[in-house]
């Protein structure tokens, strides 16, 4: 195997402490995917550093003239506190004809915005919630007629389950217009309202840029909910471990789908994958309805890699373990032509 100099592009808060390979685990979560991510590409065999990144390109640029990397690992979420702007960091990269891992910049726009990235896969005739936009200019959200309760009300742009919560589902035109306004003034990013789907929640990991490769499908389920709650992802499920385990959250492999629905399953996903100009690796999420119909619910690129999460634990049970999967990532990105490598 090729040794590379790997440059790891991170937020600079997430840059691991020089002891933190010695600190339990408790102390280490809010970094534990940079922290996992350096110290396998170091096992690797690789010549690793970190790069914490603020608001400032500079230190990128000069971290790529002085040390020449082979590959930049992406790991940042947003850029500037904005989510969007994580494609002008990658895009930067490509000014630079720097080689680096996961998604290219149209990608990630496109996945990025979760109401263009559902007319896009519209046109493209790939089953999608009926949705609805709502502008951060919007004075009174109300329902369309084609629509009908109950929906589920996010925000357009923001990752990470951000303002999700058993609220987020609501079933009037009253709570509906309290919602949109509490995300609005709270996240000051435009909404999206989709048609709720009371059913099972998958997630399917993928890998490639041409050629893709598709790793088991996940699934998402909760043993202890209680009565009234809806089976979502609220923030308060992704980031606070001891409800999680309050209400019983578990992730495995997909229970009972039967070969065809799997294959079905995977087949819209590789097109949800293409439509969006995806590269790199990603996670489709989707969702079946009481009748067994799947609709895709968004693509997240650059997704978790933190050992536990979907992505790393669906490719081990594939029998991918997590050093190769961060090498694979590695390949795929230094394989990826961009503009710059064909014109």
């Amino acid at each position: 195997m090729r040794k590379l100099r790997v440059l790891v592009a991170m937020h600079d808060v997430m840059v691991p402490p020089p002891d933190a390979a010695e600190l339990p685990p408790k102390e280490t979560w809010t970094y534990q995917m940079e922290l996992d991510v350096l110290r396998t590409l170091r096992e690797l065999g690789h010549e690793v550093k970190e790069l914490g990144i603020a608001d400032e390109l500079k230190p990128v640029r000069d971290a790529v003239a002085d040390w020449k990397p082979h590959v930049v690992f992406n790991i940042l979420s947003d850029f500037h506190d904005v989510a969007l702007y994580e494609a002008h960091f990658v895009s930067y990269l490509e000014l630079l004809k720097q080689p680096y891992t996961g998604c290219n910049p149209r990608g990630i726009t496109l996945a990025g915005d979760k109401a263009l990235s559902k007319q896009i896969l519209t046109w493209h005739r790939i089953p999608v919630p009926a949705f609805a936009v709502f502008p951060l200019r919007t004075k009174k959200a109300r329902l369309p007629r084609r629509m009908t309760f109950p929906v589920i009300v996010k925000s357009a742009v923001q990752h990470g389950s951000a303002g999700i919560a058993q609220a987020s589902v609501v079933h009037t035109d009253k709570e509906l217009a309290e919602r949109v306004e509490f995300l609005h003034r709270t996240l000051q990013t435009d909404v999206v309202v989709e048609q709720f789907l009371a059913g099972r929640e998958f997630t399917v990991s993928v890998l490639g840029n041409e050629r893709l490769e598709t790793f088991p499908i996940w699934e998402l389920w909760f043993d202890k909910l209680p009565e009234g709650n809806e089976s979502i992802a609220t923030s308060r499920v992704k980031w606070d471990p001891d409800y999680a385990d309050r209400v019983g959250l578990r992730t495995g492999r997909a229970r009972d789908l039967g070969e065809e629905v799997e294959q079905q399953i995977v087949k819209i996903v590789k097109r949800t994958y293409r439509a969006l100009h995806l590269s790199g690796y990603a996670r489709i999420d989707l969702r079946m309805d009481e009748a067994g119909r799947v609709y895709v619910i968004e693509a997240n690129v650059n997704n978790d890699l933190t050992p536990g999460e979907d992505f790393p634990e669906s490719a081990k049970s594939a029998g991918v373990d997590y050093d190769q999967l961060l090498q694979r990532i590695l390949n795929v990105g230094i394989a990826y032509q961009p503009a710059w490598m064909i014109e």
